[in-house]
C-alpha cells in the first residue's frame, strides 16, 4: 500500500471579495466548518443544520462560490456555543457544498456536503466571519494485493449482513437504510456510509475516522456493531421480561372483554342469576373491608367459570357459605336480672353455683358493654341438665342457640374445615354452628368435650379447640376453608363434661370450671313434680283438663330409690314416661282409669318389680362388717367392708370382691399398721401367725379401687380382730398412711347423698375435708353428723365401742415352739 500526502494552500482575505477567499496565496488558511454531534466520512454525502450565526455566514459565501473545498471538523461538547482549537476534534473531512435548503420559519438552514477525504488540522484562528485554518489532507490506504483486496470483500459481505441485522434490531435506524446499503456497490463508499449513520458515540466515530486503513476500519466497524447488536439483544430481553406480566394481564382484560361481549349476546350479560344474587347480598352485609374485597373477588373468579364445570359449583358453594355467616350481626342482650333469675329457676332447679355465674357475667355485661364473653366449663354425672341449662342460659338473655355434639370428634378438620382444594371440602362445626345460630353472638354449648379424641391420625381435634376457646385468640379463628379470620370472641362458650380427667391440661385451663353435683332424693322429687311429670303427660298425649294425673311424694320416691340407680333425672324421666305410656293405653283401651293419683302401691303394677334396692344400713351386729363410701360416675354409693379370720398357719391375708391394685395397696397398709399397734387393740401378736385375715367387698361383678377406703379396712381388720361392736348408722372415708394418718379424699357430696340415702347418722372423714363440708348447702347436711379425724386411732376411738358383738368369736392360740 501507497501512502500520498498532500499541502492544500490557500488564501483569506476577509477585507477582500470572496471570490479572491480560495485562490492559492499568501498564508495557505482556508474555511473551517464546526458541527455538533456529527462526524462527516469521506465520500459521504451528510446533511448538517446550521445554526450558529459563524457558520451561516460561512454558508452565504459558499453559494456564491459552491465550488469551493472547506473542512468540517466536529466539537467535543455539543452545548459550547464558542469553541475553541482545544475544543474540536483535530480529525475531520475535506468537503464541498452541494445544496443549501432554507428552513421555513427559521433562519437555520440545512446545507448538504460531500465528503471529499480526511484531514488533519494543525491550526485554527477565531476570526470574523467565520472560522479558518490549515489542514492537512491523509488519504485512504485500500488494499493492493488480491489476497488483501479478497479478505477486505469478505468482511465488506460480512458488513452488510451485520448491518442488515443491525437496522432490524435497532428502534432508532429506519428500515429503508436496508435498502441504501444494498444499493452502495462501492465497498470504501459502503464502509465509509454505515461509520457516518451508525449510532455510535461521537468519540468512537472519530476513532474510526482516523483509521487510515480501510481493511482496519471494516474489522473494527465489525466490532462495534456486534457490540451494539449484543446490547440491544440484551435490551429486549430485559424489556420482554418486564412487558410479560402486563401483557399477560392485557392478554386477560381483553378476554374478559371478549367474554363479557359474548354473554351480552347470549342476553347474559350481567351474569347468572346466582351471581347478581350473592351480589345484592354481598353489598348488604356488614362485614370488614378486607372481608368485603375477598368476597367480591371470589365473586369477580365465579364469571369465569362455564356454570357446567365441577368448578362453578364449588366457588359458588363458598360464596354461599361465606354470604350465609353473620358477619357482625348480633342479637341485642336482655340485661334484667329478674327476668333472667326466673328463667333460670323456673327451667332448673338447683344449681345454684351455675345460676349465680350466668347472674354475674349479666351483671358486668350491664355496666360494661364490650365484655368479652366467659369460656363456662359444666362437669358433673349424666342427666343432671349441663346440657339443657345451656338452653335456658340463652332464654334468660335472649340469644340465639346452637349445641354441637364433640363425643367420638377424630379428625381435626372437623373443628377447622377442610381446604377447598380437597373434593367435597366444607367448613368445620364452629363455623356451620354459627351459621345456624344466625348471629356472632350466640350461646354455643360443646357437649362431650371430655370424650374428644386425642393425638390421631387425622390431627388432634383437642388442640384445635385451643384456638376456640382462648379469649384472646378468638376474636381471629381461622377456619381451612373459609381462609379468613372469623371473630368468635362474642359468643358464649358452654363446655360440657362427665370427667375432668379426659380433658388435656392445655385445654382445661382456658375454661372456667364450674361442678354440677348429682341431686339428693328431695331434689328429684321436685324435680320430677315441676318438670318431668307435666312434660311427660303432655309427649304421651293425656288431656291433663279431664285426667288429672299426679304422683304423690311416696310414689315419685319408691321411682327414684328403687328403680333408677343415677346422680341425675334422665332415668327417672324415662321411668315416668314408662308409667304415663301404661295409663295411656288404659284411657285409650278403657275410656278411663281406676284413680288420677298415683301412689307405691300403682307403681309397681305400672313400672313392675323393682329391680334395684335402697342401700340401706345393715346393722353393727357381725364383727369385721364396716360401711364405707365410695364416688362412682353415677353419683356416690355406700359399700360394706368385711373382714373374716380363719384357722390356717401360716396367717396370709386374702382380698376379694374384684379389688384394683390401689385399694389392695390400701389394704396391705391397714394390715401392717395395726401390726404395728397391736398392743392398742389388747389383741395377742400370735393370731397373725396361726389365722388368716380374708378382707371381702361385696358384688363382686363391679369393679372398685381408689385410696378412699383406707380407714374403713383399717376399721374392719381391728372390728374382726377385736369382736367389738362398729358404733351403728356411721360411715367412713379416708385414705391411710403407714403411720396412720388420714388423708383427705374428693367426691364429698355425692358420698354424702349416697349415705343419707341409705339411712346413715354419722360420717367419719378427714379434717381437711372441713372446707368441702362448708362448701356444701345445708339441705345436702340435714340429718348428718360429721366427726373429723387425724388419724386411724381417732376413728377406732369413735367407731368402735366397748362392746362385743353377740356370738363373739373366740381366737384359740397356741404356744409358739421353740427351737
Amino acid at each position: 500500500m501507497k501512502k500520498n500526502n498532500t499541502s492544500i494552500q490557500m488564501i483569506a482575505d476577509v477585507e477582500g471579495d470572496i471570490s479572491t477567499l480560495f485562490c492559492e496565496g499568501k498564508d495557505g488558511k482556508m474555511p473551517l466548518l464546526v458541527t455538533r454531534n456529527m462526524v462527516v466520512f469521506p465520500g459521504v454525502v451528510t446533511p448538517l443544520l446550521i445554526g450558529r450565526q459563524q457558520s451561516l455566514r460561512l454558508i452565504d459565501e459558499l453559494r456564491k462560490a459552491p465550488e469551493t473545498v472547506i473542512a468540517i471538523f466536529c466539537q467535543k461538547d455539543e452545548n459550547d456555543e464558542v469553541p475553541r482549537a482545544r475544543d474540536i476534534y483535530e480529525w475531520g473531512v475535506l468537503a464541498r457544498l452541494v445544496r443549501t435548503i432554507d428552513m421555513p420559519d427559521s433562519d437555520n438552514v440545512t446545507a448538504i456536503f460531500q465528503g471529499l477525504g480526511r484531514c488533519r488540522r494543525e491550526s485554527m484562528t477565531h476570526a470574523v466571519p467565520f472560522y479558518e485554518g490549515t489542514v492537512q489532507s491523509d488519504i485512504e490506504i485500500m488494499p493492493s494485493t488480491p489476497e488483501e483486496k479478497e479478505q477486505f470483500g469478505i468482511a465488506v459481505a460480512d458488513l452488510r449482513d451485520v448491518v442488515s441485522e443491525y437496522i432490524h434490531k435497532s428502534d432508532e435506524m429506519p428500515n429503508e437504510s436496508e435498502f441504501a446499503i444494498k444499493n452502495i456497490k462501492n465497498d470504501t463508499m459502503l464502509v465509509n456510509f454505515v461509520c457516518a449513520n451508525a449510532f455510535f458515540a461521537v468519540p468512537e466515530k472519530i476513532e474510526l475516522l482516523k483509521i487510515d486503513n480501510m481493511m482496519d476500519r471494516v474489522m473494527t466497524l465489525l466490532r462495534r456493531l456486534n457490540r451494539d447488536i449484543q446490547f440491544m439483544e440484551l435490551r429486549h430481553e430485559i424489556r420482554n421480561k418486564t412487558r410479560e406480566d402486563l401483557d399477560e394481564q392485557q392478554r386477560e382484560y381483553f378476554l374478559q372483554q371478549q367474554i363479557k361481549n359474548i354473554k351480552q349476546e347470549l342476553g347474559n350479560g350481567e351474569g347468572s342469576p346466582e351471581q347478581r344474587e350473592l351480589a345484592e347480598k354481598g353489598r348488604n352485609k356488614n362485614w370488614s373491608f378486607e372481608t368485603q374485597k375477598l368476597f367480591f373477588k371470589e365473586l369477580d373468579k365465579l364469571e369465569m367459570y362455564n356454570p357446567q364445570s365441577p368448578e362453578y359449583a364449588i366457588q359458588l358453594n363458598y360464596l354461599n357459605q361465606m354470604i350465609n355467616l353473620p358477619w357482625n350481626e348480633m342479637t341485642k342482650d336482655d340485661l334484667s336480672l329478674q327476668r333472667a333469675k326466673k328463667v333460670l329457676d323456673k327451667d332448673h332447679y338447683g344449681m345454684e353455683k351455675v345460676k349465680e355465674r350466668i347472674l354475674e357475667y349479666i351483671s358486668v355485661l350491664k355496666l360494661r358493654s364490650d365484655l368479652k364473653a366467659p369460656i363456662l366449663c359444666l362437669y358433673g354425672p349424666p342427666g343432671v341438665g349441663k346440657t339443657s341449662l345451656g338452653r335456658s342460659i340463652a332464654t334468660a338473655l335472649k340469644r340465639n342457640y346452637v349445641r354441637v355434639s364433640l363425643g367420638g370428634v377424630h379428625d381435626e378438620s372437623e373443628i377447622r374445615g377442610h381446604r377447598r382444594t380437597y373434593v367435597g371440602a366444607m367448613p368445620g362445626r364452629i363455623i356451620k354452628s354459627i351459621q345456624k345460630a344466625g348471629s356472632s353472638n350466640p350461646v354455643f354449648i360443646l357437649d362431650e368435650i371430655d370424650k374428644v379424641a386425642q393425638n390421631t391420625l387425622h390431627g388432634d381435634p383437642s388442640s384445635a379447640l385451643l384456638e376456640v376457646l382462648d379469649p384472646e385468640q378468638n376474636n381471629a379463628f381461622h377456619d381451612n376453608y373459609l381462609d379468613i379470620d372469623y371473630d368468635l370472641s362474642n359468643v358464649l362458650f358452654i363446655a360440657t363434661a362427665n370427667d375432668l380427667g379426659g380433658i388435656p391440661r392445655p385445654l382445661l385451663d382456658r375454661m372456667e370450671i364450674i361442678e354440677v353435683s348429682g341431686y339428693i332424693t328431695e331434689e328429684k322429687v321436685e324435680i320430677a313434680k315441676r318438670h318431668l311429670v307435666p312434660r311427660e303427660i303432655e309427649n304421651n298425649g293425656i288431656d291433663h283438663s279431664n285426667f288429672k294425673i299426679s304422683f304423690t311424694k311416696p310414689a315419685l320416691e319408691t321411682i327414684i330409690e328403687r328403680y333408677t340407680r343415677e346422680s341425675g333425672v334422665r332415668q327417672l324421666e324415662k321411668q315416668i314416661g314408662k308409667c304415663m305410656r301404661k295409663i295411656a293405653y288404659k284411657i285409650a283401651s278403657e275410656g278411663s282409669i281406676a284413680t288420677t293419683k298415683i301412689t307405691p302401691t300403682e307403681i309397681e303394677t305400672l313400672l313392675g318389680k323393682a329391680p334395684f334396692y335402697r342401700d340401706i344400713y345393715q346393722g353393727n351386729e357381725y364383727a369385721g362388717v364396716v360401711t364405707g363410701l365410695a364416688w362412682t360416675s353415677v353419683g356416690g354409693e355406700i359399700l360394706f367392708i368385711e373382714t373374716s379370720l380363719s384357722k390356717g398357719k401360716p396367717g396370709k391375708l386374702t382380698l376379694t370382691g374384684n379389688l384394683g391394685d390401689v385399694m389392695k395397696e390400701s389394704a396391705v397398709i391397714a394390715l401392717e399398721y395395726i401390726k404395728a399397734h397391736i398392743d392398742v387393740l389388747g389383741v395377742d401378736y400370735r393370731i397373725f401367725d396361726q389365722y388368716n385375715i380374708h378382707i371381702h367387698v361385696p358384688e363382686g361383678a363391679t369393679p372398685k379401687d381408689g385410696p378412699s377406703a383406707g380407714i374403713t379396712i383399717a376399721t374392719s381388720i381391728a372390728s374382726a380382730l377385736t369382736q367389738r361392736q362398729v358404733r351403728k348408722n356411721v360411715a367412713m372415708t379416708g385414705e391411710i398412711t403407714l403411720r396412720g394418718k388420714v388423708l383427705p379424699v374428693g367426691g364429698i357430696k355425692e358420698k354424702i347423698l349416697a349415705a343419707k340415702r341409705a339411712g346413715i347418722t354419722d360420717i367419719m372423714l378427714c379434717k381437711d375435708n372441713r372446707k368441702d363440708i362448708e362448701e356444701i348447702p345445708e339441705i345436702y347436711l340435714k340429718g348428718v353428723q360429721f366427726h373429723y379425724v387425724e388419724n386411724v386411732l381417732d376413728v377406732w376411738n369413735f367407731a368402735l365401742t366397748d362392746k362385743k358383738v353377740a356370738d363373739a368369736v373366740e381366737f384359740t392360740l397356741e404356744d409358739e415352739k421353740k427351737d
